[in-house]
């Protein structure tokens, strides 16, 4: 372990550089600290942070003592963060100074605290002003400076705790066991199957390091990679910069960065020489088909996509060719995985009937939420875990998703599917993005609602709108309500927080659903 990082020869975050040598070194400094504080295999080390060098430092450090990091979503709201504090129960919080100021006082008691000022690159991301640093404690630069450098005790490794997104309920810890050597071997052909990272490769991770996906792939590429660019910030032209600049290889990314390449001007688009582009994997929710075809027109078909979860890790991998035969498809399942399509009642499906997706993946250790092991358990078929996807796989083994099962809108006993409406609403011009879900309807018990987001600049009519659907849409299909608003909310990886457009609607139902 001590080699761990030598083949990385650049780390890039904005104008920052540094090896991976160096990096480990900080990381050995860091660990020796949270030894100095108490910090013990299995305990917890949270981290509030935006993409940036203490980030990478905290979480290192902690996977060296076999600490579980945590990494919190800083989008939250101080009440948020303090309920994923309250559950996780960390030893020791790392966190952005100014993002500690959002939380309140009392979630922070028995909590050793150490705040990090955001760099120069993180300030000028997001705005910040110098002083939003200057919060008492104990300062995370002065305090890495004062360890030691030289190789603390190693442990096993862990895998960074990542927390659902709680679009119902509260969010839930998922803490992956520690992994047999067996196990561990199996993970690492299926982590190098879906990201194809090797020591050649140079990797960019354009998204928030506190999503799982990001998390596990810049990890991945730290210790594998020849260099790892990590953005603060994504921004479409800057990404396309530094592809060229960095000679990029590998890109992770997300379905909103798709959508916001394509709406740069063509000529800024084709300013930029991608041919270094080999390998551009992207998850974390549907790709709209227009959208995906039109960035295989423009990158070719080294666009790959898995589909998984935190709790199951990745369960079927698609490669740019295969999708472009079948559109919409997410492919079949990744050796070692068992996908079997179920109905309500628990029966199997035949090929091409929609039900509940449930898998298997004997690629990675089992998995509890932090806290609730009754609630991992409840998602346990036989040797099976309930996904709450649903879809369908064809004669040729290809699985296609169709929802999310908790965003299922039955309406008049019908099911609908929101991403099939979402997906229709895309294609209409001048809309940039949208969020259908679900809201009460005394008569049917829900009816459909869409929130759609124009293209900067452009406005929409509804009445053309309407039409437009109701020429691709059965009319049960067709939202109901339809809002426009400037902006949807959304997590910094550009996904659009359903949550806080539905439950407004919810709150006086006396239901859920």
């Amino acid at each position: 372990m001590e080699k761990d990082l030598d083949q990385l020869e650049e780390l890039v975050i904005g104008t920052n550089r540094m090896s991976g040598q160096g990096l480990r070194e900080q990381a050995w400094q860091a660990a020796h600290g949270l030894i100095a504080l108490g910090v013990e295999p299995e305990d917890r080390v949270a981290i509030l942070m935006r993409n940036d060098l203490a980030q990478l430092q905290a979480t290192l450090a902690a996977q060296r003592l076999g600490a579980y990091p945590v990494q919190i979503n800083w989008h939250g709201t101080g009440d948020e963060i303090a309920y994923v504090l309250g559950d996780c129960r960390p030893r020791v919080l790392i966190a952005h100074a100014d993002l500690l100021a959002r939380i309140p006082a009392s979630a922070l008691s028995g909590i050793i605290t150490i705040a990090a000022a955001p760099s120069a690159e993180v300030r000028q991301a997001y705005g910040l002003a110098p002083a939003d640093g200057a919060i008492p404690g104990l300062d995370w630069h002065g305090w890495l400076d004062a360890q030691p450098v030289h190789p603390p005790p190693a442990r096993a490794a862990t895998d960074s705790i990542i927390y659902t997104s709680g679009t119902t309920g509260h969010p839930k810890g998922v803490k992956r066991f520690v992994p047999t050597d067996e196990q561990r071997a199996r993970t690492e052909r299926m982590r190098f199957l879906i990201t194809g990272i090797d020591g050649e490769a140079r990797v960019m991770v354009p998204a928030p390091l506190y999503h799982t996906a990001p998390n596990l792939i810049a990890l991945r590429a730290l210790r594998q990679a020849r260099s790892l660019v990590l953005p603060t910030r994504f921004d479409p032209e800057a990404f396309l910069a530094d592809v060229e600049r960095h000679g990029i290889t590998h890109v992770y990314a997300v379905p909103t960065m798709f959508s916001r390449l394509l709406k740069l001007p063509e000529p800024v688009r084709n300013r930029y020489d991608l041919s270094s582009l080999r390998f551009v994997l992207h998850a974390g929710g549907p790709c709209a088909p227009g959208i995906k075809t039109a960035m295989l027109q423009w990158w070719g078909p080294v666009i790959h996509e898995y589909y998984g979860s935190t709790e199951a890790g990745p369960n079927t991998f698609c490669r740019g060719e295969e999708w472009l035969a079948r559109p919409g498809t997410v492919g079949r399942a990744i050796e070692g995985v068992r996908i079997e399509v179920r109905d309500a009642a628990g029966a199997p499906l035949p090929d091409g009937e929609i039900g509940e997706l449930h898998v298997f993946n004997d690629n990675y250790p089992d998995f509890t939420y932090l806290n609730r092991p009754d609630e991992r358990q409840a998602l346990q078929r036989g040797e099976l875990l309930a996904s709450g996807d649903v879809g369908y796989r064809d004669r040729d083994g290809y699985y296609f998703l169709c929802d999310r099962k908790r965003d299922l809108v039955i309406s008049g006993g019908v099911n609908i599917y929101p991403a099939e409406i979402e997906s229709v609403l895309l294609d209409f011009h001048g809309v940039a993005d949208c969020a259908v879900f679900g809201i009460p309807d005394e008569e049917f018990g829900e009816r459909v609602a869409a929130f759609v987001e124009p293209h900067a600049g452009q406005a929409l009519d509804l009445a053309d709108l309407r039409a437009f659907l109701a020429g691709r849409l059965a009319t049960f299909k067709i939202p109901r309500l339809i809002e426009i608003r400037d902006h949807l909310p959304r997590d910094e990886a550009g996904k659009i927080r359903k949550r806080y457009l539905r439950e407004p609607y919810w709150e006086n139902a006396q239901r859920k659903i």
